[in-house]
């Protein structure tokens, strides 16, 4: 079992809590095989709030990873171009068994000193 802390904004982390953003979208996949996801909310937040398991992860072309994801993207098409502008490649977690916990953990109980600019593995 291998896990990620992933850096979200606050916008979206309230898109997955809610169930309309079942994907989280990247520019690279981890180089690991992972299984849960940890969810830090970026400023003004900064708080681990929730975890997910992943499902699936989907490697695609930008085209082609949209056809399959739109319906559970909870983010705008343009938003999603801009991400993917000029790149071959796009990943998309898909997210179950999303949990959302009571009261935000810190980093430090992770074991983490400071938030990752995208994903960083936990070591449990």
């Amino acid at each position: 079992m291998c896990s990620v802390l992933m850096s979200i904004k606050p916008e979206y982390v309230q898109g997955i809590m809610s169930g309309r953003k079942i994907y989280e979208f990247r520019k690279k996949a981890c180089k690991r095989t992972v299984d849960r996801i940890y969810i830090y909310s970026t400023v003004p937040v900064k708080k681990i709030v929730g975890e997910a398991e992943i499902e699936s992860i989907i490697v695609d072309t930008p085209e082609e990873l949209w056809k399959i994801t739109h319906k559970g993207a909870g983010i705008k098409k343009e938003f999603y171009d801009r991400y993917y502008e000029n790149r071959g490649e796009a990943v998309a977690y898909k997210l179950i068994n999303i949990k959302k916990y009571k009261k935000p953990k810190n980093l430090s109980e992770l074991g983490i000193k400071t938030a990752p600019q995208s994903y960083q593995y936990v070591e449990e």
